[in-house]
């Protein structure tokens, strides 16, 4: 109420002073911000209480203090006193709330659990410290889990299609990974369940309430593989408060393209190759040229030469002194017209020579051969449409048939180019070496930011780890994903593998989050079997639930296998009410599953058209990665292990996205290794 009588009152008297018109705006723009942190749209805003000795509080705050009891909640709320009525979870006063137990109580009497469904209180879960604590409730807090039963209630509450937030039952080494400190890289090693995106998204919101100043002038981003990852976890951050971190693909750090699919794996992988800032930097150098013949200008009544050997140090020169392509183009300018002058038989100005010709189509033509303004994607459009320019750049960097894998044919004009998630990295790394346009400096700066959270880094190529370490102001990013879950062109087997193309400011540091909250245990036993295989290096997670449906593989015929996944959609729905379901199929049949739902009346959607809007989605096994499902039927799983270059680990996600249920559905044969 408070914030809104301020907004109330910055409404009123319109016009007056520059500076009162100033100073209201800002009022306005402040209370704003501070109004959509206290819109937690149907999320409850207090979920735990902390009763605390005298010594903890006077600890926390610096000084004296009687035992107090603190409200825990999403956002910070004081009363008209300026007393705390709800503390943030960030806060240091909350951090007892998930670090205590039985051996360092650090300071807690008791912790209490508020247990709701959006804003109904279900229940309360209480864990006593010290002397007073009961037989049960100590055994609670030598255990690994913080508030067990409010955990488990909401494991087995109904997924909804978006990411929740974790904020009322995060774990004690979950809290640590949140915590830790801003500097330098911190890799986050998680398996399946383990919940390392929510974790990676709980730690942007808390580095940005503890690091306001300088990281809210800085910019946080969360990088996310794809748009339907983005659709999945966009309501977390609003949920605790925080609006202002950007969430985006690393397409949208290239805004003004058109960027749409993937290349081919073979492809992909030359264009993601370090060796492509190597080419890029001589196709850049190519061309900056000097002329092929000498160039001659009429002027008045004599005529003004510039040779091919003055041209050449005219490039030369302007080389040196620019510190990248295009702001080199005012200095080639300026020496041409210098050699111009020169070559007159009396002195002439050189300015005096640009002010006649400048502009003439004579002196643009020998311009643009020059030293041509380029934009990223004038200039990676020109490259990839000429076998003749990749040769010349690539030659003794890259094989012959990788150049003709990524040579295509040329559209008309670069704006007509739709590129894919593969080009995106040139385009970015062109970029760089292009720099600003004249006059354009502000709108194509490369955007940088104080601290970016990366999700799913084990899939991410090395241009496309390039095109994070030039995002990262100081260094400071956190990546997240699971070695045994890299899956795409450029899948790693080690984080060290991605760790040499970021930033070594400060020396890397490693997490490892090791206990499933989302699987079942009988689903974890499964995809076990799989991980033994793909990455026998991995440990998989502990499961905390030990309990669960036992996972059923439905045998069918070829031709009766999309009406075994009809009886199967039909068998999980009545299962699992008005949860979510996905089917995740092998990329070369997701249609045809597609149109058998559609035949038998089933209504569904399908994961590459958008998120999962639906309760029934057909997801591709390349865009099933980061999901989180009530229940999941994985088709033809052999299938998937051949047709995936890392076929075996995407097997492993896929048998890994349902927290209650999983069908396999197959008529191809089990691999072996799931046939024990």
């Amino acid at each position: 109420m408070a914030a809104r009588r301020v907004q109330d009152s910055a409404e009123v008297g319109r016009g007056g002073t520059h500076q009162a018109r100033y100073e209201r705006d800002v009022i306005r723009d402040s209370v704003s911000s501070r109004l959509d942190q206290l819109d937690l749209g149907g999320a409850s805003l207090v979920f735990g209480r902390i009763d605390v000795t005298a010594d903890a509080i006077s600890l926390a705050n610096g000084g004296d203090a009687d035992g107090d009891s603190y409200y825990i909640g999403r956002v910070a709320v004081w009363d008209d006193e300026q007393d705390p009525v709800v503390v943030d979870w960030r806060a240091p006063v909350a951090e007892p709330f998930y670090r205590a137990t039985g051996q360092e109580p650090l300071g807690l009497v008791r912790r209490r659990h508020f247990s709701t469904r959006g804003r109904t209180l279900l229940g309360l879960e209480d864990e006593y410290f010290g002397e007073g604590s009961t037989e049960r409730s100590a055994a609670a807090l030598e255990s690994q889990l913080r508030g067990e039963q409010t955990l488990r209630t909401s494991l087995e509450s109904a997924r909804t299609g978006r990411l929740g937030d974790i904020v009322a039952t995060i774990q004690s080494e979950q809290d640590e990974i949140i915590r830790a400190p801003l500097p330098g890289v911190l890799v986050v090693q998680g398996g399946p369940g383990t919940g390392k995106t929510v974790v990676a998204l709980h730690r942007a919101a808390y580095l940005l309430y503890t690091h306001r100043f300088p990281l809210e002038g800085q910019g946080v981003l969360v990088v996310g593989p794809n748009r339907v990852f983005l659709t999945y976890i966009e309501q977390v951050l609003p949920a605790l408060g925080e609006a202002g971190i950007e969430l985006g693909v690393l397409a949208d750090l290239i805004p003004e393209t058109k960027v749409m699919g993937r290349d081919i794996e073979a492809v992909a992988r030359v264009k993601g190759d370090e060796r492509m800032a190597e080419v890029l930097r001589r196709a850049m150098l190519d061309r900056e040229r000097s002329l092929r013949e000498d160039f001659v200008l009429g002027y008045g009544l004599q005529r003004l030469h510039l040779s091919v050997a003055d041209s050449s140090a005219v490039v030369r020169d302007a080389r040196r002194r620019s510190r990248n392509h295009n702001i080199g183009r005012k200095i080639v300018e300026d020496l041409v017209y210098e050699k111009l002058a020169a070559s007159a038989r009396s002195p002439i100005d050189p300015a005096e020579v640009r002010e006649s010709v400048h502009g003439t189509i004579e002196m643009r033509e020998v311009l643009e051969w020059m030293w041509p303004v380029l934009t990223p994607m004038q200039f990676l459009h020109d490259l990839l449409g000429s076998k003749a320019l990749l040769r010349s750049a690539a030659s003794g960097v890259v094989e012959l048939d990788e150049i003709e894998a990524i040579h295509r044919k040329r559209s008309a004009h670069s704006d007509d180019v739709t590129w894919t998630v593969d080009d995106v990295p040139l385009l970015d790394e062109a970029r760089w070496l292009l720099g600003a346009r004249p006059g354009k400096g502000k709108q194509e700066a490369v955007r940088t930011y104080g601290h970016i959270v990366v999700d799913e880094a084990q899939d991410l190529s090395p241009m496309q780890l390039r095109m994070l370490d030039r995002r990262s102001l100081s260094g400071s990013l956190t990546i997240v994903g699971d070695i045994g879950q890299a899956t795409g062109a450029w899948a790693h087997d080690d984080w060290e593998s991605i760790l040499d193309h970021l930033p070594d400011k400060h020396p890397p540091r490693h997490a490892e989050l090791t206990v499933g909250y989302r699987l079942p245990g009988p689903t974890m036993t499964v995809a076990a079997k799989v991980l033994a295989v793909a990455a026998p290096e991995l440990t998989p997670p502990r499961a905390v639930r030990a309990e669960g449906v036992e996972p059923r593989f439905v045998a069918t015929e070829a031709d009766s296998r999309t009406a075994a996944v009809i009886d199967a959609v039909g068998a999980e729905i009545a299962s699992v009410g008005t949860g979510n379901l996905a089917i995740i199929t092998p990329a070369s049949i997701s249609l045809e599953v597609s149109d058998a739902l559609d035949a038998a009346g089933i209504s569904h959607g399908e994961a590459y058209r958008g998120a999962l809007n639906q309760q029934i989605t057909v997801v591709p096994i390349g865009l099933v990665k980061g999901l989180e499902l009530d229940a999941a039927i994985v088709v033809e799983p052999a299938r998937i292990v051949a047709e995936q270059r890392q076929g075996l680990r995407a097997l492993y996600v896929a048998l890994t996205r349902a927290t209650q249920r999983l069908t396999v559905v197959h008529a191809e044969p089990l691999p072996w290794f799931l046939t024990d």
